[in-house]
C-alpha cells in the first residue's frame, strides 16, 4: 500500500512538473511584446478611460498613438501637457491645439418653449425622442431629461430648474461625450476663447419657430449684415447663422441687434 501510495505521489509530481514547464515553455513562446512606449504614454494619460478620444480606454488610446500613428492631440483630459509629453516620448513635434469647452446650444428651456405633450417614460432622451420624436413643441430643441449629465465622466454638467443643461467650464475636460450623447445635436465643443455662441439650432423658418419658443433664431439675417458683421464673422447656412471666425466686436454688435436673443455670451475672462 506504502508503496502505491507514493508511485501515485511522484506521478502526480511528475505530471505536475511537466505541465508546468510546458506552461513556461508556451508563455515564452506565445508572449506578446508590448512596446516599451505604449506603457510610458499610458502612465501619462489621466486614465479616464472616458473614450473621448475615439477608442474604449487610456490603453486603446495609447496602442493607437504608438502602433497605428493616431493624432497624439486626442485626449482632450489631458490637455496640451499631455500632448506635449507624448510627443517626448515619441520624438515628435508637439502640435498646438486651442482648448475647447462644451456648450449648450439651445435657449429654449420650460419657460421659452412649449411641449406638444407630457412625457412620462424613462428619464433618457433617446428613448424619449422615439415616442412621436420628443415631447418639445421644437423638433430640435432639448428635450430635457439630462442623458448629456448623466453621461458626463467628469460631473461637469448639471440640469438646471428651467430644463436644460448646464457646463461647469472649470470642470469640462472638452472629452466630447456630451456631444455624442445628445439625440438633437445641440452639445457643442468651441474654441475656449470664443465669447459667443448661437444657443439655437433649429433649422425651421420664422413662423414655424415662433411658434413653439420664444428664444428660437427665426433665420432674419440681421446677424449676417455687412453692418453689423463688417468682418464677415457671421454668414447665414440656410435659416441659420454660422459663426466664421472670432470677432468680439462684430459677435456681441449680433448679439445686440438679435431681435430674440437666441446669441449667448459666454463669461470668457
Amino acid at each position: 500500500m506504502d508503496v502505491m501510495i507514493i508511485s501515485s505521489i511522484v506521478s502526480i509530481g511528475g505530471l505536475g512538473l511537466l505541465f508546468g514547464a510546458g506552461l513556461a515553455y508556451a508563455s515564452r513562446k506565445f508572449a506578446v511584446e508590448v512596446d516599451p512606449k505604449i506603457e510610458e504614454i499610458l502612465e501619462i494619460l489621466p486614465n479616464a478611460n472616458c473614450g473621448g478620444c475615439g477608442y474604449p480606454g487610456c490603453s486603446g488610446y495609447a496602442e493607437a498613438v504608438v502602433k497605428n500613428g493616431e493624432s497624439i492631440t486626442l485626449c482632450s483630459p489631458g490637455g496640451s501637457e499631455t500632448v506635449k509629453k507624448i510627443a517626448e516620448i515619441l520624438g515628435v513635434e508637439a502640435a498646438t491645439e486651442e482648448p475647447k469647452v462644451a456648450v449648450v446650444q439651445c435657449k429654449g428651456g420650460n419657460k421659452e418653449a412649449i411641449n406638444r405633450f407630457e412625457y412620462d417614460g424613462v428619464e433618457d432622451c433617446t428613448a424619449a425622442q422615439l415616442i412621436m420624436g420628443g415631447a418639445k413643441g421644437c423638433i430640435y430643441g432639448c428635450l430635457g431629461l439630462g442623458s448629456c449629465v448623466k453621461a458626463c465622466p467628469f460631473d461637469a454638467m448639471e440640469m438646471s430648474e428651467n430644463g436644460l443643461p448646464v457646463v461647469f467650464e472649470d470642470k469640462c475636460t472638452a472629452c466630447g461625450i456630451c456631444v455624442t450623447t445628445c439625440p438633437r445635436d445641440i452639445m457643442a465643443l468651441i474654441p475656449r476663447s470664443q465669447k459667443v455662441f448661437l444657443g439655437c439650432v433649429s433649422k425651421d423658418k420664422a413662423k414655424a419657430v415662433k411658434a413653439v419658443c420664444s428664444v428660437g433664431c427665426i433665420g432674419c439675417t440681421l446677424c449676417s449684415k455687412e453692418k453689423v458683421t463688417p468682418s464677415g464673422a457671421i454668414e447665414m447656412d440656410g435659416n441659420l447663422p454660422k459663426i466664421l471666425k472670432i470677432h468680439e466686436d462684430d459677435l456681441m454688435n449680433a448679439v445686440e441687434k438679435c431681435p430674440t436673443k437666441s446669441f449667448v455670451v459666454r463669461n470668457v475672462d
